[in-house]
Parts: structure tokens; C-alpha cells; sequence
């Protein structure tokens, strides 16, 4: 089913600021969320919001509206230093079976506001990664783009980390145990992974996930 007008405006929204949710959008326009919900029931965009995104982020009111030109353009009140630019790499996070050489070329660039991402962690060791399988369905799906700090090393319980093992990197729920690690995943058809002894040394935390993004199909 076709983007609605109003679903794409956010979708772009949400893929040039970073946000996640629709009660981030709210609070940077200053709005109540059911806002949202009534524009989105009446498939209109705003023009105030318009205006405010551009004011506040730089947005291009011609890219949110139609998608021609620019994502951002120069505002009076936003400079390129509120910005991080977060690479994408080639490289896939296995989500399933089957294994794949570990690549590091960039494919493209990915926006984020410096606030946000310092919020979350080490901006300058963020990179984004493309989700292959369905082991962690339905909170990752195949062809999500992840964020992952690769800073983030130390394994909190339950939490979601990008895993090496050998030639091959995932994504799954990580928590230690006495001998060893447990790599879990969502989907309850797969089976948790129990690595000890010599398995362990042929792991490695490459960071933590602490963000997805979706692209409708």
C-alpha cells in the first residue's frame, strides 16, 4: 500500500532528525502528540510545523513537501556543527542463517543531530548496518538499518549488541552467564546460542544497537 502524504512527510522527518517516536516529534514542535494523530487521520501537513522544522533543524520545506531538492538548507539558526554525519557500511548483521564476509566500505551517509547522538553515546563511534534474516522478528526486520556504538562494549543484560563470531556479525539479545555468553533471539524459532571454553575467544562485541530505522515497502 502507497505512503499516504502525510506518512511520507513523517517518515522524512523521522530520517532526517533522528527521531523515533511520534512523542519526540510532538515535544520539538511543541505540540500534544494526539496533534499528530488528527493531521495524520486528516492526511494534512501543517505549515506551521513546516516552518518549525525548518527554523529548528534546517529541514528543506521543499524536500518535506515534495521530496525535490535538498534535505537540509541553511537557517538562521542552525549551523552544520549541530549535525553528525553517521556512515552506512556495507557490511550486513546476520539476523538468521547463513554467514558473510565482513566488509567496511561506506555506501552513504546518514544525518543525526550532535545532541541527540551524544545522548545516546560516543557520536564519532557510530556507524549504521543493514539487518539480513528474521531471527530477531518483530523487533528487527529484515532490511532495517540499525545504529550501533561501538563504544558500547560492556554487555548489559538483555540489551541488543551487533556480535562477531569468525567471518560473520549479528544481532542478538546478549547476557552473560558463569562460563560463558548467551546470545538470544526474538524470534522463538531460533534457537539461543551458548558460547563457553574456546567459543568464547572467537567472539567479539562490535557495539551496542541503540537505534532502528524502517523503510516502508
Amino acid at each position: 500500500m502507497p505512503l499516504t502524504r502525510f506518512d511520507a512527510f513523517i517518515h522524512k522527518v523521522y530520517e532526517a532528525t533522528g527521531f523515533r517516536y511520534q512523542n519526540e516529534l510532538a515535544s520539538a514542535l511543541g505540540i500534544n502528540p494526539s496533534a499528530i494523530t488528527q493531521a495524520r487521520k486528516k492526511d494534512s501537513i501543517p505549515a506551521r510545523w513546516i516552518l518549525l522544522l525548518y527554523r529548528k533543524y534546517g529541514l528543506n520545506p521543499n524536500w518535506l513537501e515534495e521530496g525535490i531538492g535538498p534535505v537540509f538548507i541553511k537557517s538562521f539558526s542552525t549551523n552544520e556543527s549541530e549535525f553528525k554525519k553517521v556512515p552506512k557500511v556495507k557490511a550486513r548483521l546476520c539476523a538468521g542463517g547463513g554467514s558473510f564476509e565482513v566488509g567496511s566500505e561506506i555506501e552513504g551517509y546518514y544525518s543525526f543531530r550532535m545532541d541527540w547522538l551524544s545522548r545516546k553515546g560516543t557520536a564519532e563511534k557510530m556507524v549504521l548496518l543493514d539487518i539480513f534474516g528474521n531471527s530477531m522478528e518483530p523487533e528487527f526486520r529484515e532490511g532495517d538499518t540499525v545504529l550501533i556504538d561501538e563504544a558500547q562494549k560492556d554487555v548489559l543484560a538483555g540489551a541488543v549488541y551487533a556480535v562477531g563470531i569468525d567471518d560473520t556479525i549479528m544481532v542478538k539479545r546478549v547476557e552473560k552467564h558463569p562460563k560463558g555468553l548467551v546470545l538470544f533471539s526474538d524470534n522463538t524459532k531460533y534457537k539461543s546460542l551458548y558460547l563457553e571454553n574456546e567459543d568464547i575467544n572467537r567472539v567479539r562485541i562490535i557495539g551496542k544497537v541503540i537505534w532502528v530505522c524502517r523503510e516502508f515497502r
